[in-house]
């Protein structure tokens, strides 16, 4: 597949096809790691560290815990 790249301010960006996207797991959220061979770059979905499943755990649990005050916050 060929691309061309879109200028994006002062850098560059490619569009990648939702198909793409779907099939390696990736979302408009997601964090990817983006290395080079020095000839080509290599884009993957970023590993998620131990931390950052704590979190997202720990996180949820608080909402669920908490959500009637976080939502009379919200209003």
């Amino acid at each position: 597949m060929r691309k061309s790249l879109t200028m994006i301010g002062n850098s560059m960006g490619i569009i990648i096809d939702k198909p793409i996207l779907d099939l390696l797991g990736i979302s408009r959220e997601s964090e990817v790691e983006i290395t080079t061979d020095g000839r080509r770059l290599i884009i993957e979905p970023a590993e998620e560290t131990g931390n950052t499943v704590e979190v997202r755990k720990l996180s949820k649990k608080v909402l669920k815990t908490h959500s009637k005050t976080f939502r009379k916050l919200a209003e």
